[in-house]
């Protein structure tokens, strides 16, 4: 049967591309794959509401056969990314596919077309749609299911990408903190830093505070652009940005576990542990908000198990105050406390060495292992010559 890729046009195709997954994987034969709910699923790739896309764009494409979804992808062109980096790269994101290698390499075709009449030279994913979101492609650790907001995907996707001319740009990582078995138990350094980090009493560390909304959002976005800035692939976020995405995760904080540290009464680092509402979502094959998916985030707050530190940002000038140990002192005593069984930090850049030597050195153990590809994008003059029978379908040029 013909394979056929077309470019997202309509609300009916946005509703399969947002769909595909759902049809594509089953609890029999990906038991560890959680359904996300579609409504976070749309609210990441909506172009008007979400301000992630006041400074970039996006074309989605569907691949097609005998009438079926096979696969899809985005192409993303981030201008903040670019501008902050003086390069030209762009994105690709969204990524599922069968195991069908033509499949994919005509999804990977799409994505480099839209890319390359941008002057975009490099292809880089997957980004869901940034480094701020759920990003890279799982290559170890398959037998775990994945916490909230990180990505599980089939082991086969590793090779759809490297045959199609991808390569590695870098690892992304999860550590395990394992209280269940260890009771909690940390190296004795880790309490006699807590100690150093609180005294002198100009360091003030605290829960955060639901009242003063708009306040802390304030703190914690400028801790968090100076906290990250010299990460690798790191994209500033917008207070607009930022302040959308506080009040989607303002209802899923576990508030017991979101810190504060303070030096002068200014934000100089925080960390965010969530519940894992994975725990609750995989029986939520639908990923709809109902009838299950809210209700049982709803009733799973506070008796889910297991966390997931997804934020923890320390600014520069005050990563000598031993926040990180006084964060993870706290963070393991109040799990000890409320029942929890561990927490994952994810997700860590692999040779970041003022994260990750940290964690080893507390005793977390590395759990998954996601990847970011790169290749090169051939420019659109060349790009099919002597290789018409490898070009691009016509795809509708209006947007979804």
């Amino acid at each position: 049967m013909t394979l056929s890729i077309n470019r997202v046009a309509s609300r009916g195709d946005l509703r399969r591309f947002i769909g595909f997954p759902y049809r594509m994987y089953d609890a029999r034969r990906h038991p560890n794959w959680v359904p996300p709910l579609r409504l976070a699923v749309s609210d990441a790739l909506d172009e008007r509401k979400n301000p992630f896309y006041r400074e970039a764009a996006r074309a989605l494409f569907l691949a097609e056969r005998g009438g079926e979804v096979v696969g899809r992808i985005a192409a993303i062109e981030n201008r903040t990314h670019n501008r902050f980096h003086e390069d030209r790269v762009g994105f690709w994101g969204f990524f599922e596919c069968v195991d069908d290698q033509a499949v994919a390499d005509a999804l990977f075709a799409a994505a480099e077309g839209w890319l390359a009449e941008r002057g975009l030279t490099v292809m880089r994913g997957p980004m869901t749609p940034s480094t701020n979101y759920e990003c890279g492609l799982l290559v170890d650790g398959f037998e775990h299911r994945p916490t909230f907001m990180t990505a599980w995907n089939p082991p086969y996707y590793d090779a759809l990408c490297t045959r199609a001319g991808f390569a590695k740009a870098k690892d992304l990582l999860a550590f395990w903190f394992d209280g269940e078995t260890t009771g909690y138990a940390l190296p004795e350094f880790v309490a006699r830093q807590a100690e150093r980090a609180l005294a002198g009493g100009t360091l003030t560390f605290r829960d955060m505070d639901p009242g003063r909304f708009d306040e802390e959002v304030a703190g914690l976005w400028a801790t968090y652009n100076d906290a990250w800035e010299r990460n690798w692939g790191f994209v500033p976020m917008s207070r607009a940005e930022f302040v959308h995405m506080a009040k989607d995760m303002k209802s899923l904080l576990d508030l017991r576990f979101a810190f504060v540290a303070e030096v002068g009464g200014e934000a100089v680092g925080f960390m965010l542990a969530l519940p894992d509402y994975n725990e609750v979502l995989v029986r939520n094959r639908s990923g709809r908000i109902l009838p299950l998916g809210g209700p049982l985030m709803l009733w799973g707050k506070r008796r889910i198990r297991n966390m997931r530190v997804m934020a923890l940002g320390v600014r520069r000038a005050a990563r000598s105050r031993s926040i990180l140990a006084l964060f993870t002192y706290e963070i393991m005593r109040r799990g000890k406390l409320y029942g929890k069984n561990g927490a994952e930090a994810s997700w860590l850049l692999e040779d970041n060495q003022l994260i990750v030597k940290p964690m080893r050195a507390m005793g977390a153990r590395e759990r998954m292992r996601w990847r970011v590809y790169d290749r090169p994008v051939t420019p659109p003059v060349t790009r099919y010559i002597g290789a018409a029978a490898s070009a691009p379908p016509t795809v509708p040029r209006s947007d979804a």
